[in-house]
């Protein structure tokens, strides 16, 4: 029985097999929720490994670039906008699931059985299909989910292009496991789920043969991410296939696959990814005439309208020509390098953040999450040449030396400690 209270350390080898799902019952099973490990966390290293070896094949085999460095900006600035919240509260998906599991089991099943860890995968996928599947088909939920699919490319930074408030509505199709399965189990394959999921975000992979047949694969899923006709609402699997095979939502892959929304939304900006589609609900609801027509506008799909069935009519789909030409930044490389220096700095302010947050007082912990938002939206701004992006650029910066000098940041090279003093002390002047 491992130490009751203490989160257990992750090696390099359970990191690895962790994002594959080849991680053994007996050596992730806990018995309360605290000593559960942060894999996704850990996995940090991994993801940023794995997104190097994917160009380095992808050059090597194909002659170019897995992706293009404006997207990858705007889908890794996505995936850090979506975890800060969790800088200041603990995940709804497991304070949901520890609430009902307290108030309202019907029975325990035990925490070190094979069998209940078996089950957990089972039904923490079966769950993840489902609500991936309505993430689709409910417009109001579609405007979170909508954000990981707003790229136009398919490499494994798109994994990380999350939404920031998809898992307001995640949570409720896991609650039922939490009727008989300990916190502490599920907490274990929500994360392994997750982590799964990253690898198959790549064309690198063509076919992994037999395995095509159970598993959630590159291929299965190179066609979810697709805006081709034959492509939507298709393979909804998080780690088994299986689910879309049985529901009849599978289709496999043929022809070449064009990504992104049906209606791109040509930006990089992180709030415009993100909450575009809220937009459209709102402005969308207030035109349709009728109360249940109203209703339908937020509980129907993506591409209902009064008169059509409930998913809408997919001869509405844009046919795609496979000739597209994916939105990009219209910066130079000049700023565009720039933007990625700016942005390599924030992202180690923010994992310092993450390293620090239990000892940081609130007002810092509050204000650096706000110099973080506002470095991603003005890189943002950079990338799309917005006409204020320069005075944004200058507040940014000056936001920096007012933070630094009130004690709420440091740089990360001390020596440069004395150059920001200086620069405080002369804008105070």
């Amino acid at each position: 029985m491992k130490n009751s209270g203490v989160q257990q350390d992750v090696s390099i080898s359970q990191g690895v097999r962790a994002m594959f799902y080849l991680m053994k019952p007996n050596e992730t099973s806990f018995q309360t929720l605290e000593e559960v490990p942060n894999y996704v966390e850990k996995a940090t290293p991994l993801f940023i490994s794995l997104m190097i070896l994917e160009l380095i094949i992808s050059w090597l085999h194909k002659g170019k670039l897995p992706g293009r460095l404006d997207d990858v900006l705007a889908s890794l600035s996505a995936g850090v906008l979506s975890q800060l919240p969790s800088l200041l509260f603990r995940s709804i998906e497991l304070t949901s699931y520890v609430y009902i599991w307290e108030n309202y089991r019907l029975f325990n099943l035990p925490w070190d059985s094979p069998w209940t860890w078996y089950l957990t995968f089972l039904g923490v996928d079966f769950g993840y299909y489902w609500f991936h599947r309505m993430a689709h088909e409910v417009n109001i939920m579609w405007a979170g989910h909508q954000t990981h699919h707003s790229s136009e490319d398919y490499n494994l930074s798109t994994a990380l292009r999350q939404s920031a408030f998809q898992v307001y509505t995640s949570w409720i199709f896991y609650s039922p496991l939490a009727l008989f399965i300990p916190p502490s189990v599920y907490a274990v394959h929500l994360q392994f789920n997750l982590l799964y999921q990253f690898w198959i975000h790549t064309e690198v992979i063509n076919s992994l043969g037999p395995l095509e047949l159970i598993l959630n694969t590159p291929s299965h899923h190179r066609v979810h991410h697709g805006r081709n006709r034959y492509c939507i609402d298709k393979n909804y699997a998080g780690t088994l296939i299986i689910w879309d095979r049985i529901f009849g939502t599978f289709e496999a892959e043929n022809e070449k696959v064009i990504y992104g929304l049906t209606h791109p939304i040509n930006t990089f900006e992180p709030f415009k990814v993100q909450f575009h589609h809220l937009l459209y609900i709102w402005n969308t609801f207030w035109a349709t005439p009728g109360f249940f027509n109203k209703f339908s506008v937020i509980f129907k799909g993506p591409g209902w309208s009064p008169g059509k069935p409930r998913l809408g009519l997919s001869e509405e789909i844009p046919e795609v020509t496979g000739k597209e030409v994916a939105f990009s930044s219209p910066a130079s490389q000049l700023l565009k390098i720039y933007a990625v220096v700016q942005f390599a700095l924030m992202l180690a302010f923010y994992e310092d953040t993450f390293a620090n947050k239990a000892v940081l007082p609130q007002v810092s912990l509050i204000l650096r999450i706000s110099f973080i938002i506002l470095t991603l939206t003005s890189i943002g701004f950079l990338m799309d040449q917005r006409p204020k992006a320069a005075i944004l650029e200058t507040v940014r910066c000056l936001v920096f030396l007012i933070l630094h000098g009130s004690g709420h940041m440091k740089p990360f090279i001390p020596s440069l400690s004395l150059v920001f003093e200086t620069t405080v002390k002369g804008l105070s002047l």
